[in-house]
């Protein structure tokens, strides 16, 4: 028996998106050629815009086509800070939240390293959330610069680790405040939460197709008309030249189809997930002495963590070691960002929120989507008990050879 609790990585892709990317392959023609068969092919992906700005609030100008949602963070990050720059080189202060997705951190990262871009973090608070008091704070630290000195604000929509949902809007209304851009990875709030572009507040917006059912290779960066963004890489001009290149045409129009199919099923979707979710939550959680949700959890509620995330946290075991007992078991899941998958070490998103390097490495994410069932459920919390129990030994034997250790060098010594 196979189960897939692992949503949040990649979703399986659904059937009708397979059969829509299988026909659109069988057309030929460049969206950027003007004979018959590029205009047809261009037309296609204009339908798929027109879709997908109809599904998310944006206008069809707004829909700037990725290879997916790394590529979409990147542009966003980097443009709109060297944009910034550019127009005003005392603003070199990006304020992020420091329980971002890889993709934004390395972005902050690669402009603090290689162009002077000065970052203030701030921490969510232990129920996950980032409390706009301290954005506001760190917009307003006059001893960094004030105001004046930030190019973005940077705030992930939903946490791709623990499922807890970011105040957006009023994370947007103040940016907006001080007339600085609002930047949001959007990456695993697509078709779980309600998703406005124009009520979000959000100059950009990043997301991708694959977390939804939708081909691996293609994303989106909504960007408005006015966004202050420059391009990141250069040639064609294609995308109202923030994004050059050809235009992967059926791979668009796998992804209008799935953004479509996601966020017309949200609301059932979500009555369906959360009961799921709560079982699998409150399922660990007896089982397993000591296991505890990460963030706020309340039976039933998709406002504060979507319907799709159970996180938890499982006493003196290492989640490697978990995860591969569990796989063997025929249940995959993982122990956080698959981005991070083979690194052991403590989740940064878990520090953030206060949890000790200790706990932190007893992360177990299981996420839903589309094709999870309660059978996947049951499977998951018929596996666990035996899992978290070798788990637990293969730990505690490895504390005590560590310890003998330090215990012969103490003698030695």
């Amino acid at each position: 028996m196979s189960v897939y609790l692992d949503h949040a990585a990649t979703s399986p892709t659904r059937p009708e998106v397979v059969e829509a990317v299988s026909a659109a392959m069988a057309q030929v023609g460049n969206p950027s050629s003007v004979h018959t068969a590029g205009r047809q092919a261009r037309r296609r992906v204009e339908e798929a815009r027109e879709d997908i700005a109809d599904a998310l609030g944006a206008g069809p100008s707004e829909v700037v086509f990725t290879s997916g949602g790394t590529e979409s963070d990147n542009l966003a990050v980097k443009g709109i800070y060297r944009y910034a720059v550019d127009a005003d080189p005392r603003r070199r202060r990006l304020v992020v939240s420091a329980a971002e997705h890889s993709a934004v951190l390395d972005s902050v990262t690669a402009l603090a390293d290689r162009e002077g871009a000065l970052i203030s973090w701030v921490d969510p608070g232990p129920d996950g959330a980032v409390k706009v008091d301290a954005v506001r704070a760190a917009v307003e630290d006059r001893a960094a610069g004030g105001p004046d000195s930030v190019a973005a604000v940077v705030a992930m929509w939903v946490n791709n680790e623990t499922g807890i949902v970011q105040p957006v809007a009023d994370l947007g209304a103040l940016a907006g405040e001080f007339g600085v851009p609002f930047v949001t990875d959007a990456v695993q709030a697509l078709g779980k939460v309600p998703v406005d572009f124009a009520a979000s507040g959000a100059a950009v917006l990043a997301a991708t197709g694959h977390k939804i059912g939708g081909p691996v290779g293609t994303g989106l960066l909504l960007a408005g008309r006015d966004a202050p963004i420059q391009p990141i890489s250069h040639g064609g001009g294609q995308e109202r030249k923030l994004r050059s290149g050809t235009l992967a045409m059926p791979l668009i129009v796998g992804l209008a189809r799935a953004v479509r199919l996601a966020q017309d099923a949200r609301e059932l979707e979500a009555v369906r997930l959360v009961q799921l979710r709560d079982r699998l939550l409150a399922g660990v959680s007896a089982a397993i002495p000591g296991a505890r949700a990460t963030g706020s959890w309340q039976p039933g509620d998709t406002l504060r963590r979507t319907a799709t995330h159970a996180h938890v946290l499982i006493p003196q075991v290492e989640g490697d070691s978990l995860l591969f007992l569990l796989d063997a078991a025929g249940i995959a899941c993982s122990t956080g960002s698959a981005c991070h998958a083979g690194v052991p070490q403590p989740s940064h998103v878990l520090l953030a929120m206060g949890f000790s390097p200790e706990e932190a490495r007893g992360a177990l994410r299981l996420t839903l989507g589309w094709s999870s069932t309660a059978a996947d459920v049951d499977a998951l919390l018929a596996a666990l008990p035996e899992a978290v129990e070798r788990a637990q030994r293969a730990y505690a034997a490895t504390r005590a050879r560590a310890q003998a250790r330090l215990a012969r060098r103490a003698t030695a010594g």
